[in-house]
């Protein structure tokens, strides 16, 4: 059992059907199941304010499920966030004291700090238990506003169904992107990094989750206030400094979605080692009217004005030195430019 701290609960043991192994999918690398005889130790990260109280609510209704399919042969503990943050102390605990798995129960913004969690002072935490020969894994559980970056397996936004693949603990090792600046911190995403228009809607509605998916109609509404196309210079793989006229976005993709199912990053692909950088170039606001479809189904990379490269990193600097161009990963706002985005290949395990 592993002896997790404050906020960690433990609910009666539960049936663990461990005849139940499909078939492995061919397109995943390395894939791992637990052949053990040990208990597995699973924490579940929920964000009971997720989703305007909706992820609490059907978190609650979950529960149930959860303890008919996981068994005697796990330990089944549940932490609830209290606040920003809570999450990433969470997971760097589980994973000092051994747990097997790390489940994030909410949107993209509870995932993304989960995935922090993984990672302190510029290196992955370590298992200080010492009682495991592998490493802690990532499971995630959609029951937030947003959850973009499971649209990129075609998971169903189905609960349970996210129950059976945590049951079957299959596991893939995947990309995680790391995000640093002039102070030298590091921050991670799973799913997309996005600078300037689309990185400003994100920031705007961050404010108005009360509201559902409406929520990014009217951070883009607020965010082409005032918008104005900037001049950046960019960096690709440590080479040269070019400098890209009037950029309205640039959206650096680990997975392909985001904004509430926008398939910005077509070709991203989180088992590659790259992440797929869209840039999109003085876009007026009737370009995105015109062409909104396009971005919601993937067809844009042929619009005009339109690039997209696959890259290993990415630094990007606003010349004009009036400030401001915001930058965000996976709907989380991190400040401004100058950034560098890089790729960290195969960083994290994740149940499949």
């Amino acid at each position: 059992m592993v002896a997790l701290g404050k906020g960690f609960s433990m609910p009666n043991n539960m049936v663990f059907r461990s005849e139940l192994q499909p078939i492995t999918p061919e397109r995943f690398h390395g894939i791992d199941s637990s052949s053990s005889s040990r208990r597995r130790d699973l924490v579940f990260v929920v964000n009971p304010q997720g989703a305007n109280g909706r992820t609490g609510r059907e978190w609650r209704k979950l529960v149930p499920y959860l303890k008919s399919r996981l068994g005697k042969e796990c330990n089944i503990c549940e932490s609830l966030t209290s606040g920003p943050c809570h999450a990433i102390d969470i997971t760097r605990e589980a994973i000092r004291e051994g747990a097997d798995a790390v489940i994030a129960v909410g949107g993209d913004g509870t995932l993304h700090e989960v995935v922090n969690g993984f990672f302190w002072a510029g290196k992955p935490v370590a298992n200080q238990m010492n009682e495991s020969t592998r490493s802690t894994a990532l499971g995630l559980i959609p029951l937030g506003t947003g959850s973009d970056f499971a649209r990129t397996f075609g998971w169903k936004d189905d609960p349970c169904e996210a129950v059976e693949r945590v049951a079957r603990g299959l596991r893939s090792k995947i990309d995680v992107g790391v995000i640093t600046g002039e102070s030298c911190e590091h921050h991670y995403f799973i799913n997309i990094a996005d600078i300037h228009l689309t990185a400003k809607a994100g920031f705007h509605a961050a404010r108005y989750k009360a509201f559902g998916k409406v929520c990014y109609v009217i951070g883009a509404l607020q965010a082409f206030m005032g918008h104005q196309n900037q001049d950046l210079r960019i960096k690709i793989n440590e080479g040269e400094w070019v400098t890209f006229p009037q950029v309205t976005a640039i959206c650096a993709g680990n997975a392909k979605y985001f904004g509430g199912g926008m398939k910005i990053a077509p070709n991203a692909d989180p088992f590659t080692g790259n992440l797929e950088v869209v840039i999109l170039q003085d876009f007026k606001w009737y370009d995105f009217v015109l062409k909104l479809h396009k971005l919601y189904n993937g067809t844009h990379l042929s619009v005009k004005n339109v690039s997209t490269r696959s890259v290993l990193s990415i630094e990007v600097e606003d010349i004009s030195g009036k400030g401001g161009i915001y930058i965000q990963s996976d709907g989380e706002h991190l400040g401004f430019l100058p950034k560098k985005i890089s790729i960290l290949p195969a960083a994290i395990q994740m149940i499949f």
